[in-house]
């Protein structure tokens, strides 16, 4: 395919030329004779002349830093096709080798010829650097998507663990108390992680689903406390067919049931989301645990940071306030 749309472009390229080029001489009353000596016979030399640059000279000397051998090879190829070409117009000299009923001296048209040779080498050498710079630039960007998405797909893979790894924690905490609640929160965990592993694996989901997987993770994080746990959770503004990037805004909860203070009511977790059309806004604030210190936190942040720069360049902004009691971050995104 990519073949197809090389000579589809030269095919383009050398009717733009020869279109020109019969433009010209039309200009000049050429006879009808001359143009056919001029396009069929000197065309086929110099298209010749210039593939044998694009194809040949350039790769094997040009690419290779082989400066000297290229120039000596430019230089050969300029003589040796003007003389091709003067060959030609001795065979059609009535036509060519004569100017105003008189005739052309080979000096002077040699020159002509080594003009003309230059310009196809100049085109060629043009083409042959703007096509291989287009090529390079693509190729770049081709790599440069694949390995965000690797980096990305390493990124998700650490959602799952990390947010397992928690669960789990607190799962096992309800079993140790021997709590009734065990199987529920268990059947829960299921529920999220259905939704981990069949339904966020789209680059974006509906941010209705993204909304109901946090809300399923506070109803887990509640059966963990007994119930104790005091969440203030808000949504405003119209949930519609936008869509986010899943798996985004959690890593903020889980940071606020896991560093901060649950079963206050005084200080509940506040929650805030609030949608204007393709804008979402998030805000959180909790009240902070001082005697928890986990030394092996920071995963889920760094995480949600770094998809942020290559998820979202330029359409967010997010402010994280981590003062001696509380903690508050906002986040503004442009769906």
């Amino acid at each position: 395919m990519k073949r197809n749309w090389q000579i589809f472009w030269h095919i383009v390229f050398w009717v733009s030329i020869i279109s020109i080029f019969m433009l010209l001489a039309s200009s000049n009353k050429i006879s009808t004779e001359e143009l056919s000596v001029i396009f069929i016979g000197f065309g086929a030399i110099n298209i010749g002349l210039f593939y044998l640059n694009y194809l040949y000279l350039i790769p094997k000397f040009l690419n290779k830093k082989k400066y000297k051998l290229y120039a000596l090879s430019l230089f050969a190829a300029i003589i040796i096709f003007g003389f091709g070409k003067y060959g030609l117009a001795l065979i059609y000299k009535p036509y060519i080798l004569r100017e105003d009923g008189k005739p052309v001296a080979f000096g002077n048209y040699f020159v002509h010829t080594v003009i003309s040779s230059t310009f196809f080498l100049f085109l060629s050498t043009a083409l042959k650097f703007g096509v291989d710079w287009f090529l390079n630039e693509r190729v770049q960007g081709d790599l440069e998507n694949q390995r965000l998405s690797a980096e990305l797909a390493f990124l998700k893979s650490q959602i799952n663990p990390h947010f397992l790894f928690n669960s789990l924690n607190s799962i096992y905490s309800l079993a140790y108390q021997k709590s009734d609640t065990t199987p529920e929160a268990i059947l829960k965990l299921s529920e999220i992680m259905r939704y981990m592993l069949y339904e966020s694996n789209d680059n974006k989901v509906d941010l209705e689903k993204e909304l109901l997987y946090l809300q399923n993770y506070i109803d887990l994080q509640k059966i963990r406390f007994g119930n104790k746990a005091f969440v203030d959770f808000k949504i405003t503004g119209e949930v519609g067919s936008q869509k986010i990037v899943p798996l985004l805004l959690i890593a903020f909860i889980e940071n606020a049931f896991k560093h901060g203070v649950a079963n206050d009511a005084s200080a509940p977790i506040r929650l805030r989301i609030n949608l204007d059309g393709t804008k979402l806004h998030f805000f959180m604030e909790n009240k902070k645990h001082t005697l928890n210190k986990d030394n092996e936190g920071g995963i889920g942040l760094n995480n949600v940071k770094r998809r942020l720069d290559l998820l979202y360049p330029g359409k967010y902004t997010l402010t994280i306030q981590d003062k001696p009691d509380t903690y508050t971050c906002e986040l503004s995104l442009v769906l």
